[in-house]
């Protein structure tokens, strides 16, 4: 008997496992008859609770959104969307700031005017003019950029300032750069244009000293792109007038002066001189 009482009770602890996997009966249906095991050989276990942990939630769960509020002791801080169109619009106006808020613009208006003063206007080519005025900009601009980088965009990446604070951080040692090359008139200009009354140099915004700073740098290009052109302009005097007394008047005089230019220009050193004269006129 007890060798029996064994098989059926191995009978019934493998059924149990079975009848747990297999779906749920249609009500509908007739009740399949259940077996009751002997008394004494299976002892009931508890009932499962109604809020079982174990209950699978359904897998077509609709989405949810959720929406959290930061404590107001927290600084505030953008989100990461934010962030990236934010940087995104930046990488799209980035030429318009080196354009505009740094040494670039001087430098190459006046190597172009070189170019035209030599009177060969392809050579050097335009890829070349401007790659070298890109490297001269970042080599005049290092400091205020190291500025940047030390005040507002390390601070920033450790945490210890906010997005805001970061920006205007930023945006100071540029600024300082722009007054020292900003002539004081156009800063009034644009102060009585924009309706500002007297404003102290610190609290000038950057839509009054970006556009003074655009002009200043356009007229001291001008200036230096005048004095370039006098010594060439003066050699070509000369070959206009040796011609004419030589009674060459078919000879073009630019075939003539083109190379005692070229000769002036490399005996002088003249890139060497238009350099540096571009460099030290950004650290007065």
């Amino acid at each position: 008997m007890r060798r029996i009482a064994q098989i059926f009770l191995c009978l019934a602890l493998g059924v149990l496992p079975l009848a747990a996997q297999t779906p749920a009966p249609n009500p509908a249906a007739s009740q399949p008859a259940t077996l009751t095991p002997p008394t004494g050989l299976l002892q009931p276990g508890p009932a499962p609770s109604a809020a079982s942990p174990t209950t699978a939630a359904p897998a077509n769960d609709p989405l949810r959104l959720s929406i959290n509020l930061e404590g107001a002791e927290k600084p505030a801080q953008m989100s990461v969307a934010v962030q990236i169109v934010l940087m995104m619009t930046l990488l799209s106006v980035a030429p318009s700031l080196v354009l505009l808020m740094t040494s670039f613009t001087r430098i190459v208006i006046v190597l172009g005017f070189v170019r035209q003063a030599l009177g060969v206007p392809s050579a050097p080519s335009n890829q070349i003019i401007v790659g070298l005025s890109l490297f001269l900009t970042f080599f005049i601009m290092g400091p205020v950029f190291d500025r940047v980088n030390s005040e507002a965009l390390r601070p920033y990446l450790d945490g210890k300032i906010s997005s805001n604070e970061a920006l205007d951080r930023g945006a100071a040692p540029l600024r300082d750069f722009m007054l020292k090359q900003t002539r004081t008139r156009d800063l009034e200009y644009f102060l009585e244009l924009g309706g500002y009354g007297p404003t102290a140099v610190k609290d000038l915004p950057l839509r009054v000293v970006i556009p003074a700073f655009v002009i200043s740098e356009l007229q001291t290009a001008f200036q230096m792109g005048f004095l370039l052109f006098l010594p060439f302009l003066i050699i070509d005097f000369l070959v206009s007038s040796t011609l004419m007394g030589l009674g060459m008047m078919m000879m073009p005089p630019n075939v003539v002066s083109l190379p005692f230019k070229l000769l002036l220009f490399v005996l002088v050193d003249g890139w060497h001189l238009v350099v540096k004269s571009l460099v030290q006129s950004f650290a007065t």
